[in-house]
């Protein structure tokens, strides 16, 4: 998990915690009713089968969900073809991320942690941003503080950010991502601005945060669906281990529920793309002013 520690150099401390027209290869059509009833829409597809299915027919499994037949068969099969969904943007966070892990450890010498170096130069923190450095506001989101932290978030991404790609379409996603990277960066900034923070938690805390809003505007319980668990566990561990960065998580929960709320039923309604795209890039820039304005504002935690 992420936590705070001392900073050799600094004496300053790190906080962990911080997706009828086709668009992006994914159209309309996937949009559709499910399989087994006609009168009910179908928000995801069998990972195994690429059947459209609504919640009643969703059985969650360990990457997706499946129909009702594929979770009783058991059987894996690779799927190919036109209906195949390569999540792209998934892995290339996924990459970046990795990258930035190496990179940040040749640059500060400690190759599977995070030195002092990359943190004072890169790492979220009050002051830095109020004195103009706003980039901090995403370069703290690609920093972990080890392996064990960029391995959490990582499964996190790989698990979610595929199904929330096919849903939303990949440049929706995108936008989900960064609207809750923000929103991440707030939080942090609202909570403890004087701390130095690092991690992607914000980002995919707004993950978790926009699955319960698909899940919900798809007439599913976000606790028989998989998410609802999921989500109190991490909120639970937010709040019970020390060193957690809270505000980050939370900011990026709430970015990414509004951000859920509001892009999918724009998404359902058929909404142009350019429409729901500046609808996320208003939402992301709220989170951004209102990060700029904690940095300039809070002298002391709010907690």
């Amino acid at each position: 998990m992420n936590k705070i520690f001392p900073l050799p150099s600094t004496g300053a401390t790190v906080t962990g915690g911080a997706g009828g027209a086709t668009v992006d290869g994914v159209s309309d059509s996937d949009f559709t009713s499910c399989y087994r009833h006609d009168d009910r829409s179908a928000g995801v597809i069998c990972q195994r089968c690429d059947k459209p299915i609504c919640p009643d027919c969703m059985s969650q499994a360990s990457v997706g969900f499946h129909c009702p037949e594929c979770s009783r068969s058991g059987k894996q099969r690779v799927i190919s073809g036109s209906l195949a969904f390569d999540p792209i943007v998934a892995k290339v966070l996924i990459g970046l991320n990795l990258t930035a892990f190496v990179a940040a450890g040749a640059w500060g010498g400690r190759p599977m942690d995070l030195g002092p170096k990359p943190v004072v130069e890169l790492a979220l923190r009050g002051d830095f941003v109020d004195d103009g450095e706003i980039y901090r506001l995403i370069t703290s989101a690609f920093l972990h503080d080890g392996l064990m932290h960029l391995a959490f978030n990582m499964w996190a991404l790989w698990v979610i950010g595929p199904i929330l790609e096919r849903v939303l379409g990949r440049s929706r996603f995108i936008g989900l991502y960064t609207v809750s990277l923000l929103g991440g960066s707030f939080g942090a900034l609202l909570v403890e601005p004087r701390a130095f923070t690092v991690g992607a938690s914000g980002a995919i805390f707004g993950m978790f945060g926009a699955m319960a809003m698909a899940q919900r505007a798809s007439g599913q319980s976000i606790w028989a669906g998989g998410i609802g668990p999921i989500l109190g566990i991490n909120l639970f561990l937010t709040f019970a281990i020390p060193f957690i960065s809270v505000g980050g998580h939370l900011g990026g929960l709430v970015a990414g529920a509004l951000t859920g709320a509001v892009t999918i039923p724009l998404i359902r309604a058929k909404k142009p793309d350019w429409q729901i795209l500046a609808t996320q890039a208003l939402i992301g820039a709220v989170f951004l002013a209102g990060a700029v304005w904690a940095a300039s504002t809070w002298v002391d935690p709010i907690f």
